[in-house]
């Protein structure tokens, strides 16, 4: 009987461990992606909901993950292609340290915008806790991919996907 208690303590103790670390994430395709306003490295504000009629690519990064800095080139790359377009990348980057952010931008070519959420408010409204996460945004403002890790986003089946997210494919 002593056995069957241990044994009954520890699949409770699994049970509670497995219930307190119940990762919660963004719904796909469901409402529309949370609305926010940050600031660029320019102090321009940027609200989510201005791009709307665009397909927005919304990168969550940070300077210290080496994962989000290895994919920035593609990211770029991606963005030379498609930037014309109605396409339009927003790479949030949650270093509490702005300076941190401003070192590291000097030393790294981009051609998108980069958004400051040194508070992590926008971080935690989009559930973002693994570096680097992605939200692909349709014309209609719902998100239609969550990624969770870095991508190579100027490969040929990240092209075809984001242009035929533009073009309104499905």
């Amino acid at each position: 009987m002593h056995a069957f208690s241990r044994l009954l303590l520890f699949a409770l103790c699994l049970l509670l461990f497995a219930a307190c670390n119940k990762e919660e994430s963004i719904p796909v395709g469901k409402p529309l992606a949370a609305d926010f306003t940050l600031r660029d490295l320019d102090g321009k504000e940027h609200k989510l909901s201005d791009y709307r009629g665009k397909v927005v690519f919304l990168n969550f990064w940070a300077t210290w993950c080496p994962p989000c800095r290895e994919e920035i080139p593609s990211m770029q790359r991606l963005n030379e292609v498609l930037g014309s377009k109605d396409f339009v990348m927003l790479a949030v980057n949650t270093d509490e340290n702005i300076k941190d952010l401003e070192a590291f931008i000097k030393g790294t070519p981009h051609n998108f915008t980069i958004l400051s959420d040194a508070d992590g408010k926008i971080q935690d409204l989009y559930k973002v806790f693994k570096f680097p996460e992605t939200f692909v945004i349709d014309r209609q403002g719902r998100i239609v991919e969550h990624i969770v890790g870095a991508r190579n986003w100027s490969s040929t089946e990240a092209l075809k996907f984001f242009n035929a997210q533009i073009a309104g494919e499905k």
